[in-house]
């Protein structure tokens, strides 16, 4: 079994050798959520890394230089459905968005950095983000993510930002009932929460 400390050493990894690169890039999923959900497992690192349409070969090609793919058709795979599946030293996997989507560039520009311990910092995408990448992907293990991460950055977090972001998206998916189950799931935290006082 993957120990966090682990994960969260190979996200390290993966941005130190970006930073080197002048890249723009943020980490998202699992990584984010030991941040602002409540801590669970996780087995892998993904990041968003802004290549823009058109510019991807060259990122792929560098990633693949440094880290070692997880598929034989890799550099294919990543160049079709943008998305490049790696791991790091350690063995440890990487699922790298290759992003070029308005909202996968405000993602990264509103991207902070997060100490999780010592002198041990990560770029991760923000809570409401998270929400966003979350509720967009709609696995139940997703939607029960965005729970937590409703429920412990309570009073804290932009809805309207989160729902203006997530419809046209939802939309492009073809997904927009997504949209009322976030709204259920925000009643349902703030009704739980109101009752605890």
């Amino acid at each position: 079994m993957i120990h966090l400390p682990g994960v969260l050493a190979a996200a390290g990894e993966i941005q130190r050798f970006c930073w080197r690169q002048g890249w723009r890039f943020c980490f998202i999923g699992g990584v984010a959520l030991q941040r602002w959900g409540e801590p669970r497992l996780t087995q892998d690192v993904d990041l968003t890394l802004l290549t823009e349409f058109g510019r991807e070969e060259q990122f792929v090609d560098a990633l693949l230089k440094e880290f070692n793919p997880r598929r034989p058709d890799a550099r294919e795979f990543a160049l079709a459905h943008r998305v490049l599946l790696l791991e790091t030293s350690q063995g440890i996997g990487v699922d790298a968005a290759l992003g070029g989507l308005p909202f996968e560039e405000r993602t990264v520009q509103r991207a902070s950095e997060w100490g999780w311990a010592t002198d041990q910092l990560l770029f991760t995408c923000s809570a409401e983000d998270l929400v966003v990448h979350k509720a967009f992907a709609g696995r139940d293990l997703d939607w029960g993510d965005v729970e937590r991460v409703l429920t412990r950055q309570h009073g804290k977090l932009n809805l309207t930002q989160i729902r203006t972001e997530l419809k046209p998206l939802l939309e492009l998916k073809g997904a927009p009932e997504s949209l009322d189950k976030l709204e259920g799931i925000l009643a349902t935290v703030e009704r739980r929460l109101s009752a605890k006082l």
